[in-house]
């Protein structure tokens, strides 16, 4: 097993920040703090699934003020679905929460507007050098680190054991084509459709755009690439999937992900491609009561190779915080390695702290373990202050071309229209 850490001249660079002094530095260097010493009231917005994985961290939140009694929390759900905006509106106002769980493209944005306080030197970076470095590479803008690492995750394919073992496959796909092979067999040989796709999402097109050697920027050259040929070979592809049969007709619309799920856990498709954060909820369908019935691979390969996009979550503080002390208190607790440990064993949820693998409810975690050679394998994505602005766009026009209202082509050429009025200064 092998993990990249935190090292050189970006440990170097936090080091430095921290013996500079800056924000309160009590407990930065891992010393332990006297609950007595901090108190103040602090809020919490959980954007994580509200049934599946919330009460989980909120269990967690309890067990800090447990430890912390002079701390409350305000622990608060907030849908993910609106959540960039709902921050973003409530730090303008003055009025945001203490901390938030931040999806990783949001850092950069946030961090730009001045939104996030600085974390090096603080209570809550405690041992940078322990998080895996392409998790820790999203908590940081123009060299200074704005977030804690959280989870992290990337798409894989999950399967159905049973179902592929009817249609006479022990191994699934590794390819792109024998994906479609072995959806095929499936749909001939059982009741089962081979495949369901979550069209709903452009996040969910990237496994097939880099297969093809695409991406979405070029961010070195300044490139909007997201309309080149590789990219458009990327969504023809999952056209094609669908056309032939091989993936079921999807049914456009916001529930597009949830008759997903349901379809998947119900046994009514034997194959889809989905991140560890659907593994609690895939564990309480029917086909899977027997966990060993699931199965996890990485996504096929396209002819450029084998790509899957780097998520995950952070904690981020608000800059205009009254009560910065108590929550660098509460993000280290929430990022430690026991806490992502516990957080892994209840909802196989992946950690980004190294020494968290070495705790036994992670090494002996099955689901952690079947995907980390997919997160492993994952590519970074564009960590600019316009990262959160990609997506949109690209749902719209992905189920545009699902839908034969545009060509690929058309389709992703709009995206790049959209792309250009706010990276004005790209090609």
């Amino acid at each position: 097993m092998r993990f990249i850490r935190l090292g050189g001249a970006l440990a170097a660079t936090a080091l430095a920040i921290s013996a500079c002094g800056g924000a309160d530095q009590s407990g930065a260097s891992g010393g332990a703090v006297d609950p007595e010493d901090v108190s103040g009231e602090i809020t919490f917005w959980d954007t994580s699934d509200a049934t599946n994985e919330a009460p989980a961290f909120q269990a967690l939140v309890e067990d800090f003020q447990a430890e912390y009694p002079n701390i409350t929390v305000n622990y608060e759900t907030v849908p993910f679905d609106g959540a960039q905006d709902t921050y973003r509106t409530a730090a303008q106002a003055g009025d945001a929460p203490d901390v938030l769980r931040a999806e990783v493209a949001w850092v950069p944005e946030f961090a730009s507007l001045g939104y996030l306080a600085p974390l090096d030197g603080t209570p809550a970076l405690q041992d940078p050098d322990d998080f895996l470095e392409t998790p820790f590479s999203s908590t940081r803008y123009e060299g200074a680190t704005y977030a804690v690492p959280q989870v992290t995750d990337g798409l894989a394919l999950l399967y159905n054991r049973e179902l592929l073992a009817e249609a006479g496959y022990d191994e699934p796909p590794q390819t792109m084509e024998q994906l479609r092979e072995v959806a095929l067999a499936v749909s001939e040989e059982t009741d089962a459709e081979g495949l369901y796709l979550n069209v709903g999402a452009g996040y969910y097109l990237l496994p097939h755009i880099y297969g093809q050697g695409g991406d979405l920027l070029d961010v070195e050259g300044q490139r909007i690439t997201v309309n080149s040929p590789e990219a458009v070979a990327g969504l023809e592809e999952v056209l094609d999937l669908i056309e032939s049969g091989a993936a079921a007709e999807p049914e456009l619309g916001p529930d597009t992900y949830d008759n997903m799920q349901t379809a998947f856990k119900e046994g009514l498709v034997a194959m889809v491609i989905n991140g560890p954060w659907a593994m609690a909820d895939n564990f309480t369908g029917p086909e899977f009561e027997d966990p060993e019935n699931l199965g996890v691979a990485p996504v096929p390969a396209g002819p450029a190779g084998q790509g899957s996009p780097v998520g995950g979550h952070n904690y981020a503080v608000y800059a205009g915080s009254q009560n910065l002390d108590a929550s660098y208190l509460f993000v280290q607790y929430m990022a430690s390695a026991e806490s992502q440990a516990r957080i892994a064993a209840e909802l196989g949820l992946l950690p980004t702290r190294a020494s968290a693998y070495e705790l036994p409810e992670v090494a002996e975690n099955p689901v952690v373990a079947d995907f980390l050679p997919v997160v492993e394998g994952a590519r970074p994505r564009a960590w600019i202050p316009e990262g959160g602005q990609l997506f949109t766009p690209l749902d719209l026009q992905y189920a545009e071309a699902v839908a034969g209202q545009a060509s690929p082509q058309e389709a992703l050429d709009a995206v790049a229209d959209e792309y250009r009025t706010f990276l004005q200064d790209w090609e």
